[in-house]
């Protein structure tokens, strides 16, 4: 794998917000949406630890997830599929995900600016990680169905 490849993911996940996860528990699958900031090739999100998808997590960490925009032309398609393993952060980890969150999100770093309701949801939320195990970038523009494996040694 190249690493202009690497790059161009790591720009990828630098322009892009949402990252869709598959979770599992008790056979049963689940997918949400939720809005993420990298580091390289981890990315960090926040969510209630109530939900679905989180309590899914809290019993089973593995995690399959897609990162793309919603295209119209075939040949323009690119996007990131990954699977990899969560934790919940605290202490410096949580910290140091919160400052980054907050560069990409400003409302999460301006909080006294915030409407209430997002300041009572902020309140709830737990930090947590996702360090991919591996990870594809897909990119029609350089074949129809282009898929490479990215080296997550950097």
């Amino acid at each position: 794998m190249s690493n202009g490849v690497q790059q161009q993911v790591l720009a990828y996940l630098q322009t892009h917000r949402v990252v869709t996860l598959a979770t599992e528990a008790d056979g049963n699958l689940w997918a949400a949406a939720v809005f993420y900031v990298s580091d390289g090739f981890t990315l960090y999100f926040l969510s209630s630890p109530t939900s679905r998808h989180c309590l899914n997590l809290a019993n089973r960490s593995r995690v399959a997830a897609t990162i793309q925009e919603d295209y119209t032309d075939w040949m323009e398609i690119k996007g990131v599929q990954l699977e990899g393993v969560t934790s919940q952060l605290s202490g410096n980890d949580e910290l140091r995900a919160r400052e980054r969150y907050a560069k990409k999100f400003p409302l999460v770093g301006q909080l006294a600016q915030a409407p209430e309701a997002v300041v009572k949801a902020m309140a709830k939320v737990r930090w947590y990680r996702l360090v991919p195990r591996r990870l594809f970038f897909i990119d029609n523009a350089a074949g129809f169905g282009a898929r490479a494996e990215v080296d997550l040694d950097l």
